[in-house]
């Protein structure tokens, strides 16, 4: 009985991932200060509060260009470089066009949904502290990962998409019998 040979790649370990996370947020500052001085030059704005929902907007486009652009070149940004991770389809291919937008969109509703609870229980309970959880909303989407069986993101999960230890050999998926296929 002949089983086709498949490889699986392994997922990064979540430390990677968090500190390639805690890296790309260091080069976003830089982009998003970037970006926001161009807009405010652009607008002749002398106040963040001025045109606020329309810098929201071109700061989360600026993010999304960033990130959409590096990702189709070679599916990695500077700090995935760093940390050996790269982004593919399940296929082990590049990615290309709508999906790497469709990515960068779907990052979001889950740190969102994190953010209105948290901001729900600070209204409901008066305890300010809770404010100090919404530095931790951007990592709710680590929680799926325990979840997932390769320890990818639900992002990813739902695109198709995976996110390659460039650092580990991929492994050999097992047959039926229960050893590897060769």
């Amino acid at each position: 009985m002949s089983v086709t040979s498949l490889v699986v790649p392994h997922a990064p370990a979540r430390w990677r991932r968090f500190a390639c996370m805690m890296y790309e947020g260091v080069l976003l500052f830089g982009v998003v200060f970037l970006a926001g001085y161009l807009f405010d030059t652009l607008t002749q704005s002398r106040s963040g509060l001025t045109l606020r929902h329309g810098r929201e907007a071109f700061l989360f486009l600026t993010m999304g260009v960033y990130f959409v652009l590096c990702w189709r070149r070679g599916g990695q940004t500077l700090p995935m470089k760093t940390w050996a991770i790269r982004l593919t389809d399940r296929g082990n291919t590049p990615l290309r066009g709508s999906r790497l937008v469709l990515r960068y969109l779907l990052i979001w509703p889950l740190p969102l949904l994190t953010l209105l609870a948290i901001q729900s229980l600070v209204h409901s309970t008066g305890w300010e502290p809770f404010n100090t959880l919404f530095v931790l909303a951007p990592f709710s989407n680590f929680l799926w990962t325990w979840l997932d069986p390769q320890g990818q993101f639900l992002h990813d999960r739902l695109l198709g998409t995976e996110l390659h230890d460039l650092k580990q050999p991929a492994l050999p998926h097992c047959s039926d019998a229960g050893r590897p296929t060769p």
